[in-house]
């Protein structure tokens, strides 16, 4: 038996078979969940990508059009969920961020209110849009699990992403404080940086990276997105009954470690 026997999860962000999403969500489907995955702009992609998870060929998972900042597809999930034979959804889990390049890579002074409210629209508003609009297929309570990077440092290059992330992390404990009334738990899984689709769009990215395994008691491979997704499933199950507003570090052991990165 598997920790997600019996589960319907709804994963968003699968955009190659390197991202957070999918090991997340093939990792789901490995402990006997049922999944669902949403794509933006691209669902032809998702689609492409979704055959190779354990499903396979035969059985990919449906993939649902979602833009996150889009009323009318966020007011449409639930009917899209239950036109693929849901009644339920029991875990969600939020893998979306972007941020327009001169939000990133130095340029935090000289960014734009438009830039910024694209990063946070997208990147922080859209756990709490995302949630409400799944929401009514929740009625037996879940779980809602985003992914995050510790927003309590200024890191290089990051600028205003670190701003969403940190509302983010904000946003999620609201979310825990105003829907545990209804058995539904909301945590942050905070990984450490990985070479992925969004990662590779970081003018600079290096900067983050120089030095993290070195400063991780446990190491760091940049490459590895199992251990996150790993968690992030965790969190999914039923192992955290009683856990909410949390933030997870799956980054080696770097957050609690003193004295490292020091750059300008």
């Amino acid at each position: 038996m598997g920790i997600l026997d019996g589960k319907n999860i709804l994963v968003t962000g699968v955009l190659t078979d390197a991202s957070i999403g999918f090991h997340t969500a093939k990792i789901a489907q490995e402990q006997g969940a049922e999944v669902m995955l949403t794509a933006f702009p691209r669902p032809t992609l998702t689609e492409r990508i979704a055959r190779r998870l354990p499903s396979g060929e035969d059985e990919p998972p449906p993939v649902i059009e979602l833009d996150v900042t889009d009323p009318e597809h966020l007011d449409g999930l639930e009917a899209q969920v239950r036109a693929h034979g849901w009644d339920r959804v029991d875990g969600v889990v939020h893998s979306i961020s972007f941020a327009p390049q001169n939000a990133l890579g130095g340029n935090f002074l000289e960014t734009t209110w438009e830039d910024v409210a694209t990063a946070v629209h997208i990147s922080t508003y859209s756990l709490k849009a995302l949630t409400m609009a799944c929401l009514p297929l929740m009625k037996d309570g879940g779980s809602v699990v985003g992914l995050t990077f510790d927003a309590r440092a200024a890191w290089p290059v990051y600028d205003w992403m670190g701003v969403a992330k940190a509302g983010l992390e904000s946003a999620n404990r609201y979310l825990a404080r105003y829907l545990g009334g209804q058995g539904i738990r909301c945590n942050l899984v905070a990984a450490g940086p990985i070479r992925t689709m969004a990662a590779k769009s970081i003018p600079g990215f290096d900067g983050i990276t120089d030095g993290w395994d070195t400063n991780a008691p446990l190491g760091w491979d940049i490459t590895d997105v199992v251990p996150t997704a790993k968690a992030t499933v965790a969190f999914l199950s039923d192992w955290f009954p009683a856990t909410t507003a949390e933030i997870i570090h799956v980054d080696g052991g770097v957050h609690a470690m003193g004295g490292q990165f020091q750059q300008a």
